[in-house]
């Protein structure tokens, strides 16, 4: 067809780019330059689905009289986002047991007493508890300390890395019930280490996404009325007025990236279909990351690309 899409790594050393657009503590605007499209839909999979988190897994319910099902508590629960770095905790498989090092308990107890109005329950009412549960699984007789569902050996507010970070959801006014008079929930929530793979809650993100960067050329000058009404014909105003002195006003393109192209400047009925070009840079992507809050979104690219790395690296073993 006339393309070339063979890679060179000389070339692509030479082309390839990253500027960060805007960064704050949940979101990141960067444009990646100099690569193949498939390049940057296998860093929005690995954002989206291989990028570990931690997670409510396991409710232990001691009493629930809300009008709110068990099952449906337990899955508002696990869809909170934790602000707690998975790089610092272990996967929890069948045969391990809960420890301080691959899960996080947080316990909810909270009433609407008789006579009181309706109660919000949210996120800032779950509690970290460092030591781990506290709730009984077996009494083990008089000479026996009664176990737990957890078998901590050290307190996870000793860890140097939690001391000054507790372990917190992400957000502290997320709704998870709401409370009529004389009604209450008491509950445990285990948080375990995964992946959005097995579970879009173990997900990062909230969403991954790009796009190729538009771009729009001028086939001929718009100078006076032309000029006035394809800058007013344009939703996402893309395009501007330049003074050219002596009253002269010509349209330029002032904000390509805006463009979303939604084609209204060459729109049937509208006379420039022929003198306005609506492109697509093929190789270059503005990406957009919105981080659930547990990790900034910054990190969360960094740990993408190493995943992506040491695919690239069991791939050439193999082959090897």
């Amino acid at each position: 067809m006339g393309v070339d899409n063979s890679v060179r790594l000389e070339n692509f050393s030479e082309d390839f780019k990253v500027d960060v657009i805007s960064l704050t503590e949940t979101d990141m605007v960067f444009d990646m330059i100099g690569v193949h499209a498939g390049i940057a839909n296998a860093f929005r999979r690995i954002l989206l689905a291989e990028l570990p988190s931690m997670a409510i897994e396991k409710v232990y319910v001691a009493n629930n009289t809300s009008v709110i099902q068990d099952e449906v508590l337990a899955h508002r629960l696990g869809l909170i986002p934790i602000a707690a770095d998975p790089r610092l905790f272990e996967y929890l498989s069948e045969n391990d047991q809960p420890n301080e090092k691959n899960t996080i308990v947080f316990k909810l107890h909270v009433k609407c007493l008789k006579g009181d109005p309706r109660r919000k329950v949210l996120t800032s009412e779950l509690k970290w508890l460092p030591n781990g549960s506290e709730l009984i699984k077996e009494s083990g007789g008089s000479t026996t300390t009664p176990k737990t569902y957890t078998s901590f050996n050290h307190s996870q507010d000793s860890f140097p890395e939690f001391a000054e970070n507790p372990i917190r959801p992400t957000l502290k006014d997320i709704l998870i019930a709401k409370l009529g008079p004389g009604q209450e929930i008491e509950l445990e929530a285990h948080a375990v280490k995964g992946i959005g793979k097995t579970h879009a809650k173990w997900s990062p993100v909230a969403t991954a996404w790009y796009r190729m960067l538009p771009e729009v050329v001028l086939l001929k000058e718009f100078e006076g009325k032309h000029a006035e009404e394809l800058v007013k014909v344009c939703p996402k105003k893309v395009f501007d007025i330049e003074d050219m002195g002596q009253g002269r006003k010509r349209a330029t393109v002032a904000r390509p990236r805006d463009c979303s192209l939604c084609r209204e400047c060459i729109r049937d009925g509208v006379e420039w279909e022929d003198q306005v070009d609506l492109r697509r840079v093929k190789n270059h992507f503005i990406f957009t990351i919105e981080s659930t809050g547990s990790q900034p979104p910054e990190v969360l690219f960094n740990e993408a690309v190493k995943i992506l790395e040491d695919k690239c690296e069991r791939v050439i073993s193999e082959l090897s």
